[in-house]
């Protein structure tokens, strides 16, 4: 029986350490800020980078990751700058499809519609924010947990979605022939243990 005590004391501390050794989640960079490595241009849409921004100049088709995510927190600041703008944010993207990817998840930020999802052409969820100003920032908090995707604009949570598929895919800038501009890309990637909802 005395040999109990040391052997539980000895058991929570290992459990102690086992809980506080797992790695924590590291947000880095999406976009160096002075090129696009990592990104892949897609048919016609024409990107370049200077100075900490992402820059769409025209064209139609998009800017995708070079890597696949699956759960992860994305953040982005754009802006569009011309009145009437219009891109989007993807996110699980597949090749497929001209100029965009077929079925794609995309978070709008066209500038009657910004932060509406849509799948492919279809609206699923409404925008809640109103038109904002061309050449204004606004900020994107996107999170993708296996079958959840949320998002926030401006600080502000806006929507939850709870259908998202598949589990993984490419982040992507839509071009849809209007200026933009995209920076502080920062990734957080989430474990595949995080995809449950709670």
């Amino acid at each position: 029986m005395k040999l109990i005590a040391p052997i539980l004391g000895a058991w929570m501390a290992f459990s102690a350490l086992s809980a506080t050794a797992l790695p924590a989640a590291q947000t880095v960079p999406l976009f160096n800020g002075s090129n696009l490595d990592g990104w892949v241009t897609m048919q016609s849409a024409q990107f370049s980078a200077t100075n900490g921004v992402i820059h769409l100049e025209k064209g139609r088709g998009w800017l995708r990751s070079v890597q696949i995510h699956g759960n992860f927190i994305l953040t982005v600041d754009w802006r569009g700058l011309e009145k009437g703008y219009n891109s989007g944010i993807f996110v699980r993207a597949g090749l497929t499809g001209n100029p965009w990817p077929d079925n794609v998840w995309q978070i709008n930020t066209k500038q009657t519609g910004i932060g509406e999802l849509l799948e492919g052409p279809k609206r699923l969820i409404p925008s809640g924010v109103p038109p904002v100003p061309a050449g204004q920032w606004v900020t994107f908090r996107i999170e993708a947990r296996g079958t959840r995707l949320t998002l926030s604009v401006n600080g502000k949570k806006a929507w939850t979605y709870e259908d998202l598929k598949p589990a993984t895919g490419f982040i992507g800038l839509q071009a849809e022939g209007k200026p933009f501009e995209f920076r502080n890309l920062q990734i957080t990637e989430l474990p595949p243990s995080s995809a449950a909802s709670h």
